[in-house]
């Protein structure tokens, strides 16, 4: 069994696109890729939500969503916002264990970052992951202040046991700025271990084909891509002259 739960250190921070990137490789080697977004928010019924745009972008079409709310907060707030009843997060393991079963990856994306709720009861991205003994993936920004929520966000994995799969900046600019340029060392020391990825900035509105290559690029070779940490970090070394 092998499933990957894919979170961030906050909303926003290309979570979708990285999951799409690492279900795109997969498919793209001939594997049997299932992507599950467990609760979705922010979208109506008829509506395309993050499901659509991965399956456009990576080309899959194995994709399972178990609860949906309008509203564009945390799936626990947005149930009982709707007043309905919130995703059944055991239930959702359960069925994501037997996606699992015959697949060779199964793909998790969490709503918000690793501590968002989905029920009152205080159920969470985290609690999703250990049940799964699934590793996480973790998407971050590359911007100032992401150290602080990448430290916390390492930390409280740690605290339950989680284990890492990688760090991926989730949408790198093509004229980062010294700021970005230096969070690299940086949060390559809070995560001990190289960047697992870096993709760019605006990816999301790439073809398949131009997307394939691009995830390529940004994701090493532990998820089927080309990137190399220490090149990237090397070409972005800070100096006083850095924009």
């Amino acid at each position: 069994m092998s499933v990957l739960v894919v979170t961030g250190t906050c909303t926003g921070v290309g979570k979708t696109v990285a999951t799409a990137a690492v279900a795109s490789l997969a498919a793209a080697r001939g594997s049997a890729v299932a992507v599950v977004k467990p609760g979705q928010t922010g979208a109506r019924p008829g509506e395309d939500g993050d499901l659509a745009e991965i399956g456009r972008l990576a080309g899959v079409t194995d994709l399972h969503e178990y609860a949906r709310f309008p509203d564009p907060l945390s799936p626990a707030a947005a149930a009982r916002l709707a007043g309905v009843p919130p995703l059944d997060l055991p239930s959702a393991v359960n069925r994501i264990t037997g996606l699992a079963a015959d697949r060779e990856l199964v793909l998790v994306e969490g709503a918000g970052g690793l501590l968002v709720r989905y029920d009152d009861d205080g159920n969470t991205v985290a609690d999703l992951a250990r049940w799964l003994g699934a590793p996480v993936l973790l998407v971050v920004r590359p911007d100032l202040g992401t150290l602080n929520h990448t430290a916390l966000t390492l930390e409280a994995m740690a605290h339950r046991g989680l284990n890492l799969a990688g760090v991926v900046i989730g949408s790198w600019p093509d004229e980062p700025d010294l700021a970005m340029r230096s969070n690299i060392t940086d949060l390559e020391t809070l995560a001990a271990r190289p960047l697992a990825g870096a993709l760019p900035a605006g990816m999301g509105a790439l073809d398949p084909a131009e997307f394939l290559v691009a995830a390529h690029r940004g994701l090493s070779p532990a998820f089927g891509g080309s990137f190399d940490a220490a090149s990237f970090r090397g070409a972005h070394a800070p100096t006083k002259e850095s924009p």
